[in-house]
């Protein structure tokens, strides 16, 4: 069986790699061919001998568990595909009535939310007439409701499970595509939500909201359970932000105490993976058993006293069956809680698994257990394969697992040493053998975890253990039970339970930052290829082998190549250039041999929500890098410069270039700072930099916008050229052409200001002569760019456009030739997934 859960786990893994789904029919074919070929096995016939051959017989099973997997997924997949937001409705505005489907969310613009939709109009029709022309739209929703600033709160007051009436603009799931970057897309499709938007056109005060009878609050409450469920988390997260009000971790206490982590700041999540007590920053696998031990023992006790009365409950049933099921509704109230997220999943149903065994009067194995738990997981939710706490979770189980059965003795053994001893003496070795093993299994966890750390996230916490063996006690069985009883009781009881879960946590916090701050907290590697990452598993495996296992430290040597990876580097005389897709905005890395420069950081909403963090970061990250020889800012607007304060407080950059003011926040940052200007060039491992606009004499005038002082970059080869041109517009463009026509000449443009209206006039376009032209913009941005006429400008000349919006992120290799990286090449189509585009 444990096999098959395991072949079935290979199947759903298998299509979360596919670039196109097949038919539906075609998934259930595949399956029944295999079961066909078992029941052939089975019967005597030329076919059933060959069948029954010791490799076949072996494998049949196994290869039906894994076609079973593949089939469900692919089955699931097409169920969830089928509702989909015709392209025509896309950016137009619908009136819909439907419920809150979850705990909305404030951000600094506004709050988004999940939306249930019930009725879909159109002109104030129903459209479930015209539903067989239009496809089938999409149920359920992610909006967002922004401020207005004439009524900067005017959705405070969102609540699960209210029916609203609200005017919407939609479109269809799409997220920004990088190596390394976090899949939006496949997320949205994981949580059921099949379109994205804004509402639109709503202009109430927030006591209008509850107060007004023509506003378009259609009902306070929609009954069901999954209504009353996030009603209950959203009265729990109120009372707990109401209480402490602005404290610095009240968003910890909200995590632990119902699995929301929206609340958590950027910088305090950055200690918490730095430390590596992530995992305990929310409902996680050990919170659940607490809690769910917890109601057992209790349950256990009060039954067999038969709640202090003459009813004689053990007789009725066993205690131990009584508290397993009573530990079990426990988990599984506080999974609901969790909002049933992959490690709370896993816990719950490694307790049922457990319950059922108790109540059955049957023995089951760990392995048994994990395994079913693995399957049930997959099963409710295939697209959980995609997310790291999936194999953080079960891969902790498994190490334990592996250094735990059938090793462990205590050091007590015989009735002699028990006489020998007093009673203290006792519960100081007891004491002993608990801490021994639980030093045992921390070390086992972070050793075993370290190739899996290093694949998913490019870093490892050196300090784990330390800070693990601090905070897992402390959070575990301190922090959360006080918050868990703050949240449920009474004022001015529960004041006081918050507070000191509150004060515990900020103790807790400020240990964590100072050990965070040594450089050597965190080993960081690129991601490995699959060869050093297998090499390092079985290393480890080896190296966790009980005592007396041969040279158990020739584990460690296996591990050396995954830790010690060089970053990739074009070779000499060579450039790479890759162009991030940020959305509506622009960044582009170049890398040559020993030399890194990042042209522009992309959009930011604010210091924690910009392409810094959600784009950069990550990428460089994985790749190993840590420092940017120069960091280029071609000028001032947001969706160049969005980014570039976060990168300069995680990244070692020594060198600034901009054509901003000596007061912007970003030149008071930098360590050192140049103003770009005509003129400027150097060379970089036989590659040359050249800067070609703006003129030093366009910095006296103040009647230029941002836009006119783009820093405008041409990298050469000895055989190819790229020419950033930043947000320049005609007259810049001509300008250059009337001046220094001959430097524009290069094989491949960073389209002027996204391909507006006002740049990549014919002139410009004549002399730079590109064989590739590349438009960094976003999905169906409200600026509408590229243009059509420039992008048919474009095309008449011959040149091929490529867009990050449709592509991905593109990444360009200039050597002898120009070719486009096998790896990155149009994200969108070398790491094509069936959802995309979807």
């Amino acid at each position: 069986m444990r096999l098959a859960l395991i072949g079935f786990a290979v199947g759903v893994a298998l299509l979360q790699q596919q670039a196109q789904l097949l038919p539906s029919w075609a998934y259930l074919i595949v399956p029944l061919f295999f079961l066909s070929l078992l029941t052939l096995s089975s019967r005597p016939s030329l076919l059933s001998g060959l069948l029954r051959l010791p490799l076949l017989k072996a494998g049949l099973p196994i290869f039906f568990a894994v076609s079973l997997g593949f089939a469900w997924s692919g089955l699931y997949a097409h169920y969830y595909l089928s509702e989909q937001l015709p392209s025509a409705l896309e950016n137009r505005d619908l009136q819909i009535t439907g419920v809150i489907d979850n705990l909305p969310n404030r951000v600094p613009q506004g709050v988004r939310f999940n939306f249930l939709v019930e009725k879909y109009h159109i002109n104030g029709d129903l459209i479930a007439k015209d539903v067989a022309v239009l496809d089938k739209l999409p149920t359920k929703l992610s909006l967002a409701w922004f401020d207005q600033p004439s009524n900067p709160n005017a959705a405070t007051e969102l609540r699960p499970g209210q029916r609203w009436q609200l005017t919407v603009r939609l479109k269809r799931p799409h997220g920004n595509a990088n190596p390394y970057g976090f899949d939006y897309e496949v997320w949205l499709l994981e949580q059921g939500i099949r379109a994205t938007g804004s509402v639109r056109n709503i202009n109430v005060s927030a006591t209008e909201i509850t107060t007004s009878a023509s506003h378009p609050v259609q009902q306070e409450f929609v009954w069901s359970l999954h209504n009353l469920n996030q009603r209950a988390r959203y009265h729990l997260r109120e009372k707990i932000m109401s209480t402490l009000g602005e404290a610095t971790y009240a968003g910890v206490i909200v995590a632990l105490v119902i699995g929301d982590q929206r609340d958590i700041a950027q910088s305090d999540w950055q200690i918490f993976n730095r430390t590596g007590i992530g995992h305990l920053i929310s409902i996680s696998g050990l919170h659940i058993t607490m809690i769910a031990g917890i109601f057992a023992s209790l349950m256990y006790y009060l039954w067999r006293h038969s709640f202090f009365t003459q009813a004689q409950l053990p007789l009725r049933s066993p205690a131990p069956k009584v508290a397993a099921l009573a530990g079990v509704v426990a988990a599984f109230f506080y999974v609901a809680l969790a909002g049933f997220g992959v490690p709370a999943q896993r816990t719950l149903w490694m307790l049922s698994v457990v319950a059922i065994a108790v109540w059955s009067g049957r023995t089951a194995s760990i392995s048994h257990i994990l395994c079913i738990a693995l399957g049930l997981v997959l099963l409710l939710d295939p697209w959980a394969v995609l997310s790291p706490g999936f194999y953080l979770s079960f891969a902790a189980v498994a190490v334990l697992l592996f250094v735990s059965l059938g090793r462990y003795t205590f050091s007590i053994e015989t009735k002699d040493d028990l006489r020998a001893m007093n009673k203290w003496q006792i519960r100081w070795h007891a004491i002993k053998e608990k801490l021994h093993l639980a030093g045992r299994a921390q070390y086992a966890v972070t050793m075993g975890l370290v190739p899996l750390s290093l694949l998913l996230f490019a870093q490892v916490s050196l300090i784990s253990p330390i800070a693990n063996a601090i905070a897992i006690p402390l959070v575990s069985f301190v922090v959360t039970p006080l918050a868990l009883l703050g949240s449920i009781l009474p004022a001015p009881f529960s004041d006081y339970l918050l507070a000191s879960a509150h004060g515990l946590i900020n103790l807790l916090a400020q240990f964590l930052t100072i050990l965070s701050r040594n450089a050597w907290a965190v080993w960081s590697a690129p991601i490995p290829s699959w060869w050093t990452f297998t090499l390092a598993m079985a290393g480890i495996c080896w190296l966790l082998m009980p005592r007396g296992w041969p040279v158990r430290l020739l584990g460690l040597i296996c591990c050396l190549p995954l830790l010690l990876q060089p970053v990739s580097a074009p070779e000499f005389g060579h450039m790479r250039a890759t162009v991030f897709d940020v959305g509506q905005g622009s960044a582009v890395l170049i890398e040559t041999a020993k030399h890194r420069m990042l042209y522009d950081t992309g959009p930011g909403l604010s210091a924690e929500t910009n392409t810094g963090t959600r784009v950069l970061l990550p990428y460089f990250q994985a790749r190993g890098i840590h420092q940017l020889d120069q960091l280029m800012i071609s000028h001032s607007d947001n969706d160049h410069s969005g980014g570039a304060l976060s990168l300069m407080q995680n990244l070692d950059i020594p060198q600034v270039t901009s054509s901003l003011v000596s007061t912007h926040a970003i030149v008071l940052a930098s360590s050192q700072h140049q103003r770009c200007q005509a003129g400027q060039s150097w060379n970089w491992d036989g590659v040359e930099f050249e800067i070609l606009h703006p003129v030093p004499v366009i910095y006296t005038s103040s009647k230029w916008k941002s836009n006119a002082l783009s820093c405008t970059l041409k990298i050469s080869t000895k055989t190819h050229s790229l020419l950033l041109a930043g947000d320049v517009e005609a007259i810049q463009e001509d300008e250059l052409v009337n001046s220094i026509a001959p430097k524009l000449k290069a094989d491949v443009l960073l389209a002027p200001h996204h391909g507006s209206g006002t740049s990549s006039t014919t002139p410009f376009l004549l002399a730079v002569k590109p064989e590739l032209a590349l438009f960094q913009v976003g999905y169906l941005n409200r600026y509408q760019h590229p243009k059509p006429e420039v992008m048919q400008r474009y095309l008449d000349f011959g040149i091929k456009p490529l867009r990050t919006d449709t592509s991905g992120a593109i990444t360009l290799q200039f050597g002898s030739a120009i070719k486009v990286n096998n790896t990155a090449d149009e994200y969108r189509k070398d790491h094509a997934r069936y959802w995309y585009g979807q």
